[in-house]
């Protein structure tokens, strides 16, 4: 039995279970239930605080959002492109909570998270050495950590720093 995000409880039985018997399991743990979505919606709660910290409502301020994240990225990429020899053919910015960046080898491009902003500035260094690398190494191999040790030796603390600073707003 889980609890999905939007409240719902979502039951996996064997097959040939009666439904009264699912049914009473149900009633069984209803309190369980309730205290699984109190958490949920208070994990939902942070979240949205979290990333509320930088409104991207209107278009107006997703831009100006977008231009200061340009002004810290791109000198970073920029630096890093060049001493990793990798060719970045472009970069585009959009609101993801899901991750913060993504890399296209095969097209020479990332797209980074605009509420990277959240982040201090070393945690966005190392999210833009990550997608550098991938255009090296597609995977999370020991030959992407190896690359990473070289370009970003600090992206091991930079990565515990990010979910620190994150964590509030997941758990």
């Amino acid at each position: 039995m889980r609890i999905v995000k939007n409240g719902d409880v979502h039951v996996s039985a064997p097959y040939g279970i009666p439904r009264k018997k699912i049914e009473a399991f149900v009633n069984e743990h209803l309190e369980w239930i309730e205290g699984a979505r109190q958490r949920n919606a208070d994990r939902q709660k942070r979240r949205t605080d979290f990333y509320g910290q930088l409104p991207l409502d209107t278009s107006a301020l997703k831009e100006d959002a977008v231009k200061r994240l340009k002004v810290l990225v791109e000198p970073m990429i920029e630096h890093y492109s060049e001493i990793m020899g990798v060719r970045v053919d472009s970069v585009s910015y959009k609101p993801m909570i899901s991750r913060w960046g993504v890399c296209r080898f095969k097209e020479h491009s990332i797209c980074l998270s605009i509420y990277l902003l959240l982040l201090p500035e070393w945690c966005i260094e190392h999210v833009v050495v990550h997608e550098l690398c991938h255009m090296l190494e597609p995977s999370h191999n020991a030959r992407f950590h190896a690359l990473m040790d070289r370009y970003y030796p600090r992206w091991r603390e930079a990565r515990k720093e990010t979910i620190r600073i994150t964590a509030a707003a997941a758990h």
